[in-house]
């Protein structure tokens, strides 16, 4: 089971690599090339920190920061496959979102940005951001979930 999990991470991290080669092969640092009108554009962008490029140039703190959370990731995994499935695919989608961004930052010294929403004012981001996110919720779903479980279970033993 936990091969599994490696293997949608291993895609994830593959899809984010090749939408950032296609956006450096097709679009110009800085240049927006509009996808769906009103709501998504490309724009190719630069960043050496985080969201909203906090921690702008500090790379040795994501080399750092992204080592401890892949360990930590692949150890919760290892040891909790066989539990809840919104765990586990959070840490999945962390997981990739962590190591996609880090092979930029090793590779290229900063992370490539691409996607614009329209509709809403939001740092572009990337396929890695958007695993790491989407895998935090994942995991928030889990410990709410299980909070509700264990208060309901504490009822039912009163």
């Amino acid at each position: 089971m936990l091969a599994i999990y490696l293997i949608i991470s291993a895609a994830l991290i593959g899809l984010d690599q090749w939408v950032k080669y296609l956006t450096v092969a097709n679009i110009q640092l800085g240049d927006t090339k509009e996808f769906i009108p009103g709501f998504l554009s490309f724009t190719y962008i630069r960043n050496t920190g985080a969201a909203w490029s906090l921690l702008e140039g500090k790379m040795w703190f994501f080399y750092i920061v992204t080592v401890i959370v892949v360990a930590v990731v692949l150890y919760i995994l290892v040891k909790n496959i066989n539990g809840s499935k919104w765990f586990t695919v959070g840490l999945t989608l962390v997981l990739a979102g962590a190591i996609g961004n880090f092979i930029d930052r090793v590779r290229l010294g900063f992370v490539v940005d691409m996607f614009q929403t329209e509709f809403i004012s939001f740092p572009i981001f990337n396929v890695a951001d958007s695993a790491l996110v989407i895998g935090v919720i994942c995991i928030f779903i889990y410990l709410i979930l299980d909070e509700k479980a264990a208060k309901d279970g504490k009822n039912e033993a009163n």
